[in-house]
Formats: structure tokens, C-alpha cells, sequence
């Protein structure tokens, strides 16, 4: 078992080695996307959404054609091709943890998990019909673009906690009316 484990280990620095060749052009340009979207500077955040907006703006004005567009996509392809490999393992580690939890409470708690799971796809089914695809995903983008950040300054922990306190709060509100 020990002489697997080894070799798991010399496996995974080889891979992070070639790793760091790969993204050796790409170091600086990483360090400073990753100061911008966790938001060292308090202008960062504003910064973001400007240019976000910017490129948004543009493609609702340009309106590009299918080729057009399916170009910038295969260009912004080739770009995730150099940057996921660095944000990926952060980012699956936090899946994961969701999908255990998700998981749990379908176990636990089938009824609150079926209901839980039914009333938020709808209501993504009707953001959906609501809003136009092109604004939905500015919307997208832009959570995305600063949920790093929120997670840096504790947005995400300070309103998650809250909700939590809401929950309880309505759940035991329950429990008294059932007693």
C-alpha cells in the first residue's frame, strides 16, 4: 500500500511540475488576475464590474454573428485552457464538500431536500423566462468575477451565517406552532 502511495505521490509532483513549465509565461498574469479578483486594492471590485459591463456592453451594441461569436468563444476556450488547471483544484474541493452536504441532507432529510431542490429550479427555471439570456449572463459573469473576493473579505460567511440565523429562526417559529 505504502509503495502505491509513493508512487501516487512522485506522480502528482510530476504533474505539478509540468504544470509549472506549462504556465511559465502565464505566472505574472495569474498573480495579478488573482489580486484583482480577491480584491487587494479596494478599487478592484468597481474595476470588475466596469470592465465586465464594458464587454457586455459591447456585445449588445456589436451583436455579433454566429461566427463572430463562436471565434471569441474558442479564444476564451483557449484562455480557461491555461487558467483552470490553477483554479480548479480550489474549486472542486468546495464541489465536493456541496455534493456531500447535498447528499446528507437527501439522506436525513428526503422531504426538505425534495422540496428544497424542486423550489430552487423553478425559481431558476422563471429568472430564466424573465430575464434576456445576454443579461442573465452579465449577471453570471459578474458573481462569478467577484465571488472570490467575497469569499476573501467573509461576504459570503457574514450573509451565509445570516440566512442560517433566518432558517433556524423560521424553523423553530414552526416547531412551537406543531407543539
Amino acid at each position: 500500500m505504502a509503495d502505491g502511495d509513493n508512487k501516487s505521490a512522485n506522480m502528482i509532483a510530476q504533474e505539478t511540475a509540468q504544470l509549472e513549465e506549462q504556465l511559465q509565461g502565464w505566472g505574472e498574469v495569474i498573480l495579478a488576475g488573482d489580486r484583482v479578483v480577491r480584491w487587494e486594492k479596494p478599487w478592484f471590485p468597481g474595476a470588475l464590474m466596469g470592465a465586465t459591463t464594458m464587454l457586455f456592453l459591447m456585445i449588445y451594441y456589436l451583436d455579433p454573428s454566429v461566427l463572430t461569436g463562436l471565434s471569441c468563444a474558442v479564444m476564451l476556450l483557449c484562455l480557461a485552457d491555461y487558467l483552470v488547471p490553477t483554479l480548479a483544484p480550489r474549486t472542486q474541493r468546495r464541489t465536493v464538500g456541496w455534493w456531500k452536504r447535498l447528499c446528507a441532507l437527501k439522506e436525513e432529510k428526503p422531504k426538505m431536500y425534495f422540496a428544497s431542490v424542486i423550489s430552487s429550479l423553478l425559481a431558476v427555471a422563471w429568472i430564466g423566462q424573465q430575464v434576456h439570456n445576454l443579461f442573465l449572463t452579465y449577471l453570471i459573469v459578474s458573481f462569478l468575477l467577484l465571488l472570490p473576493g467575497m469569499n476573501q473579505h467573509g461576504v459570503i460567511t457574514k450573509y451565509a451565517s445570516m440566512a442560517k440565523r433566518e432558517i433556524n429562526k423560521l424553523l423553530k417559529q414552526k416547531e412551537k406552532k406543531n407543539e
